[in-house]
């Protein structure tokens, strides 16, 4: 009996096994991006083009739930500016925000109205409710991106591969209606297709439009919305860092000082 069960589990297990390898995910290549190392920053003029990925491609499926135009103008942001402390004095959140509907209320009458927005106001949501977001969408509402470079493994250089990394499915792989082949996703079949195509945004700094580009910059620009205080942390991180080494000599200095003339 134990040798029937024996041969049965060493058979699934050849069976699985292609099933298994085929569902993992290709490991994407690293992106030296400006941000990374201890004293890293963000690439403003790289994070101004992400954002105009996001707006013009993704923002027509997904939401930024967590980010105010204003966080735009934000020390370290795509727009900050150092002549407007306040961001909300940002002329290009203005802008920006000013150039999207959002919908809101009216104040006298109750009725539902759209409005011009303002540095205060959130990103909108592409959908009304999650119910239209699924029905949109094969049945699966598209995820929010406000913090999506940190909530998945591989960060933002597995969102760059993920965006770029469309191609034709291997022998033996047969597609079903609404998916596509990315080896960069778990299992292989996505269901949202290639959002990025070369040329399909324009940056205004005149850097060529390639899809590896465009994905390279949505994703530094999503690792900007998911950690905008990075820069920031550095900064406090080096201060206290300094603080210790000098607090540190002090403490020997005194240590030396007080216990000069004892014997040890």
């Amino acid at each position: 009996m134990l040798r029937k069960v024996t041969l049965l589990a060493a058979a699934l297990v050849l069976v699985a096994g292609p099933a298994f390898a085929a569902s993992e995910a290709k490991k994407p290549a690293d992106i030296a991006f400006s941000y990374e190392g201890p004293f890293g920053t963000y690439d403003q003029a790289q994070l101004q083009r992400g954002y105009k990925v996001y707006r013009e491609v993704c923002a027509a499926c997904h939401s930024m739930n967590l980010l105010a135009f204003r966080n735009l103008a934000d020390r370290g942001g795509p727009f900050y500016d150092s002549k407007y402390k306040n961001a909300n004095d940002n002329p290009y959140a203005k802008a920006i925000a000013a150039d999207t509907q959002i919908n809101d209320l009216d104040s006298e009458t109750g009725d539902a109205i759209q409005r011009p927005g303002t540095p205060a106001d959130r990103f909108p949501n592409p959908y009304p409710n999650v119910i239209a977001a699924k029905a949109g969408n094969g049945g699966i509402a598209p995820p929010d991106l406000s913090v999506m470079a940190k909530a998945r493994s591989g960060g933002p250089e597995y969102i760059a591969a993920l965006l770029a990394g469309y191609t034709d499915p291997p022998a033996g792989v047969t597609l079903s209606p609404g998916l596509n082949y990315n080896p960069y996703f778990p299992g292989g079949l996505i269901g949202m297709a290639p959002p990025l195509a070369p040329d399909q945004v324009t940056f205004d700094d005149g850097t060529k439009s390639t899809v590896k580009q465009q994905a390279t910059d949505v994703a530094a620009f999503l690792m900007w919305a998911a950690e905008p205080k990075l820069e920031e942390r550095k900064q406090m991180g080096a201060a206290v860092l300094v603080f210790l080494v000098l607090f540190s000599g002090l403490l020997y200095a005194s240590y030396r000082r007080v216990w000069r003339n004892e014997s040890h």
